[in-house]
């Protein structure tokens, strides 16, 4: 397995302390990962933050101008200098997994690279979520598992197989990002339903 060309850090929610956004927990340990792992391997990649805000499914007030989750990532990453060893940049309209991967595409973030078991993609997220993410992957960028390069953080449990499940058989045979989005919408909606 070759060193990835291309980081993908994924976002684990906002959150308001003191009046200010800020990351959650599980966000910053994201974030500590993936500058470990540039700062390790250098050759100038391309690290992408990805995450607007999740609660936009749940109809909360749109954060202010640059507090959206990819912002506060990209904020954090230049503050730990990682702006001179790495392309930074932010996608920050999405509210789901799903929507990071195909808003990552659609803002041409990904234009140029080709992705190979030589040059994969780097994936940052906690253990627990990265088999969907890959499922996803998968389904939104063609990408096999061998493309793939796992930048793990391992301090949440693993309570994301569930998700990950119903995530496959929701998606079953859906490849097109507009229907992806739609099913996840309401798939969203009836778990809320359930739950109530």
């Amino acid at each position: 397995m070759g060193e990835a060309q291309v980081v993908l850090v994924f976002g684990r929610g906002v959150t308001v302390s003191g009046g200010q956004f800020v990351l959650t927990p599980g966000g910053l340990a994201r974030m500590r990962a993936a500058v470990a792992h540039v700062e390790a391997h250098g050759g100038h990649p391309r690290v992408i933050f990805t995450g607007g805000w999740a609660e936009a499914s749940e109809a909360a007030d749109e954060p202010p101008a640059g507090c959206r989750e990819g912002d506060l990532m990209l904020a954090y990453a230049r503050g730990a200098g990682l702006d001179r060893i790495a392309d930074l940049r932010a996608e920050n309209r999405s509210r789901s997994t799903l929507e990071n991967l195909v808003h990552t595409v659609q803002d041409g973030l990904l234009d140029g690279y080709t992705f190979t078991p030589e040059q994969p993609l780097g994936l940052v997220s906690h253990e627990w979520h990265l088999p969907r993410v890959h499922y996803l992957a998968g389904k939104v960028l063609g990408l096999r598992r061998r493309d793939l390069l796992d930048i793990p953080v391992v301090d949440e449990p693993a309570s994301e197989r569930l998700a990950h499940l119903a995530a496959r058989l929701w998606f079953l045979g859906v490849r097109d990002a507009a229907a992806l989005i739609r099913r996840e919408r309401r798939m969203v909606a009836l778990l809320r339903r359930m739950g109530r």
